[in-house]
């Protein structure tokens, strides 16, 4: 019996070795690969980012099934980020021209009017743009509104470097503050209002967003403070702490995961929720589960939820042992493309075990919750909820099982990774071949992010640890649920419709800050927002067509809503 349990062991141990061997030659060869890739697709000098304004990030140089080459705020703000944290590493020295170009070509879109308005009426809600810095006005799923958050982590982690490294507040304080304070401004306004989600398909709240979001303004607030600009802070803190109280509300607790939005119609097991997680990761905060680190019970307990998801409906993780990698995609339910596996989603799910793996051996425990039970009883059946100091023969199995895990990710993108490094959107689930965007920007950074902290690396804290609950909430405050305004209105070109209305969801009466809804089902022009529970609302609609404003004729509509779940308005223009 014993020879047996030895003989069990060693095979574990030789298979552990294998599939780290695989991802160390990975990492070697995809690392130049990667960076040189994402490098290709900035503007002006990038080799295949020809027509781009300097600075200006392509999200793939596809032209066609699909046509990728625009620049999203998003895609951008995520490649910078990681950029700007090599940069300020040391990683690459290099680098700061190009920090400076994105900056600079970030603040010209802020100024683009587009169809989500103007710089200071909801234009900064805007997806993405034409490369060469112009408008995008076709049809889209419009606002997005996590793209500002985003950026503002990015340019805030370059503001505080140069603050550290003796560049003074004069740079910081003329030239990034006034960027970053059109941005946490429309954070601020904006959190508690729907959007389309990041796969821009889902009009509702977002996990994603909203947890971003919360990271932009406590990022903002220590800045201000830096700075001086403390003019902010009371009203950055009241909405952060809003927003993390909102962030709370989409745990789903009987079935252990983060449903990533709050409509769509679907399950709501999502990368989105993977995403946030890393994106979100802040080195000093430890497990903490209420900004969903890493490491956490609820972390962890969704990133089982999500990977198993994926186990049975890709041909491609055939025969692959329940505990061991799969390939991963956006969400179960996914038909774009016929629904296939991401390589940046399989990369995020490496990045989140590795980045636990950094904490664990930080604070030299590991702690096991009924939450996160089940994810680790994939490593050892045997466990039980408690706490395991580094020195545990538990702390080790349970963390070399997890390493070998996070690696067989790296080795599942490996296998579908053409010998050049070319990284596209995504691998058929059945052949695994490449396939949708060649040479997507976002895979190429999610790459990188997956190595730098399989390396162990970690960045700047953005005010994550000892976060608590306020005792109260505002802005989202008590039960909400989901209203959905349709309302059939011809227009002529140029003109949109937007909503307005008595509560502070809907822009307290405002012409200026009222809300764009989407025209992707013209002549029916809709939106879905996030409003207080058993509340009479008031609301009209207007139009708007450059600076002409007509509102509906009287009297105000009025609804009241629900004690829970969502409920639809359909109306007609008066």
């Amino acid at each position: 019996m014993r020879f047996a349990f030895l003989a069990s062991l060693a095979g574990l141990a030789t298979a552990a070795l294998a599939q780290s061997t695989a991802a160390d030659a990975y990492v070697a060869s995809e690392s130049p690969a990667a960076k040189a890739g994402l490098l290709a697709n900035i503007g002006s000098s990038g080799s295949k980012a020809q027509g781009a304004r300097p600075g200006v990030v392509i999200a793939s140089p596809s032209t066609s099934n699909p046509n990728y080459l625009y620049t999203w705020v998003r895609d951008s703000s995520l490649v910078f980020k990681a950029l700007i944290d090599q940069f300020t590493t040391g990683a690459d020295d290099s680098l700061r021209t190009l920090i400076d170009q994105f900056i600079s070509a970030e603040a010209t879109l802020q100024q683009v009017s587009n169809p989500s308005g103007t710089v200071s009426t909801g234009g900064l809600g805007e997806p993405k743009f034409n490369i060469n810095e112009t408008a995008f006005t076709d049809a889209w799923g419009r606002p997005q509104r996590d793209g500002p958050a985003l950026r503002s982590t990015a340019i805030i982690t370059y503001a505080n470097w140069l603050l550290a490294n003796g560049n003074g507040t004069s740079f910081v304080t003329n030239n990034l503050w006034p960027i970053l304070k059109l941005d946490l401004d429309y954070v601020m306004n904006s959190w508690n209002l729907s959007g389309f989600d990041l796969w821009e398909e889902v009009n509702s709240s977002s996990f994603f967003t909203t947890a971003v979001q919360h990271r932009a303004l406590r990022e903002g607030i220590a800045l201000a403070n830096k700075i001086g600009q403390t003019s902010v802070v009371s009203d950055y803190t009241a909405q952060a702490n809003n927003a993390l109280c909102f962030l709370q509300s989409y745990w789903n607790p009987s079935a252990g995961y983060m449903t990533a939005n709050t409509g769509g119609g679907r399950s709501g097991k999502d990368a989105n929720t993977v995403l946030t997680s890393i994106h979100t990761f802040d080195p000093e905060a430890g497990c903490d589960a209420t900004t969903f680190q890493p490491c956490s019970d609820k972390a962890l307990s969704n990133l089982k939820v999500y990977v198993d998801s994926f186990r049975s409906i890709y041909t491609v993780n055939s025969g692959i042992a329940s505990n061991a990698a799969v390939a991963t995609g956006r969400y179960p339910e996914d038909s774009y493309y016929n629904g296939n596996p991401w390589y940046l989603a399989v990369s995020a799910v490496a990045e989140q075990l590795y980045d636990a793996l950094i904490v664990w051996e930080q604070q030299g425990s590991l702690n096991v919750t009924a939450t996160s039970l089940a994810f680790f009883k994939q490593f050892d059946s045997s466990v039980a909820a408690g706490t395991y100091p580094s020195s545990s023969a538990t702390f080790t199995t349970l963390t070399s099982a997890i390493k070998t895990f996070a690696d067989g990710f790296l080795v599942v993108n490996a296998k579908h990774t053409p010998s050049n490094g070319a990284l596209s959107e995504q691998f058929d689930r059945s052949s695994g071949s490449p396939l949708s965007a060649a040479d997507l920007t976002w895979s190429y950074a999610a790459a990188l992010t997956s190595f730098a902290a399989r390396e162990g690396k970690t960045f700047a804290s953005w005010g994550a640890k000892g976060l608590t609950l306020p005792s109260t909430c505002g802005g989202n405050a008590g039960p909400t649920v989901q209203v959905t305004f349709n309302v059939d209105a011809t227009t002529v070109f140029g003109e949109n419709i937007y909503i307005t209305g008595s509560v502070a969801q809907l822009q307290s009466w405002s012409p200026d800050n009222a809300l764009l809804l989407s025209s992707a089902n013209y002549p029916t022009w809709s939106i879905t927002i996030t409003l207080p529970a058993s509340t009479v609302v008031e609301y009209k609609y207007i139009r708007k067509n450059g600076g002409s404003v007509t509102w509906e004729s009287d009297p105000n509509n009025s609804i009241t809503t629900p004690a829970q779940g969502s409920v639809t308005r359909n109306d007609s223009w008066r």
